[in-house]
């Protein structure tokens, strides 16, 4: 199933799911619709909380039978789409996770994962632009497979993580790499810049992702294709950074990991590929979607 959270007008932000046209969606928020998702109300990270396995049966059960009310249809083109999780608690990143990256830089592969961990004022959506100030230096992208967790992983071992997760999303890691650089690879500031971090469109369930590891990541801006590798050449698997994590602070639902970016970063290409407000990003994950986001200047980051 693909969820999604979404606005349409002045409404406040909605859960829904997109129906097998691809061109509309169920509002989970609808009168109707409650019986589906209990007191859970329409925030995805709520229906999360709640376990979303359950919820997504009943919707299922409905879709399949045709017994819902069409008033709760909506068409895609008619709403805005937001970030499927908007508030998460964290996001966890892995860097230095993918070997051809790795390669194509001559740098040796990490013994164990390298983390860093966002805030969730970072976050924006799939269409939403990314804000760059204008005095942290270079800024780059990193074109990702993101994971949400469904369930609380603390201290988990790797063969009981795949089961911990509610889905799967699109994600554009924006780093700002001439920070990371002035703080000696500390990645705190370069990783925390403001609207700096898009998922969507969608929340995808795992039933829809059986392999995660034969999924295409391309990216590029303004049409420079950048970016074209797969989640095949992942170091770290997801089982393996789930349990690391998970030994390093408690995981709980909603949370998001961001698995790591394949090679073609802005600083290996000629001329190099740093981003510049007035472009555009794009991102496509096969068969879990595309992010799309301008690239506009943001204020000072240190004022």
């Amino acid at each position: 199933m693909r969820y999604l959270t979404f606005i349409k007008g002045e409404q406040t932000p909605a859960v829904g799911v997109l129906l097998s046209d691809s061109l509309h969606v169920l509002d989970l928020s609808h009168v109707s619709c409650s019986d589906m998702i209990g007191g859970t109300g329409s925030n995805l990270l709520e229906m999360v909380m709640a376990g979303l396995p359950s919820i997504t049966k009943k919707i299922t059960s409905k879709i399949e039978s045709g017994y819902y009310d069409q008033a709760a249809v909506v068409s895609l083109d008619s709403i805005s789409i937001c970030s499927p999780i908007l508030n998460p608690g964290k996001i966890v990143g892995a860097a230095y996770n993918f070997t051809d990256a790795l390669d194509e830089r001559s740098m040796a592969y990490p013994k164990e994962p390298v983390i860093f961990v966002r805030s969730a004022c970072t976050v924006i959506g799939p269409y939403d632009p990314i804000l760059i100030p204008p005095d942290v230096g270079n800024v780059g992208y990193e074109a990702e497979l993101a994971v949400v967790m469904g369930k609380r992983a603390l201290h988990v071992e790797p063969e009981a993580a795949m089961s911990l997760i509610a889905g799967y999303t699109v994600h554009n890691d924006i780093s700002g790499s001439g920070m990371i650089k002035v703080d000696g690879g500390n990645f705190v500031r370069g990783k925390n810049m403001l609207a700096s971090a898009p998922f969507g469109p969608f929340l995808i369930t795992p039933d829809e992702v059986p392999d995660p590891y034969v999924i295409g990541i391309q990216l590029s801006v303004d049409g420079r294709a950048l970016q074209d590798g797969s989640t095949s050449t992942m170091l770290f698997k997801i089982a393996e950074l789930i349990s690391y994590i998970s030994k390093q602070m408690p995981l709980e639902p909603g949370d998001i990991i961001a698995t790591g970016t394949p090679a073609g970063l802005a600083m290996v290409h000629t001329p190099t590929a740093w981003l510049e407000p007035g472009q555009t990003v794009r991102v496509e994950l096969e068969g879990l979607g595309i992010l799309n986001n301008p690239v506009k200047q943001g204020v000072p980051f240190f004022e």
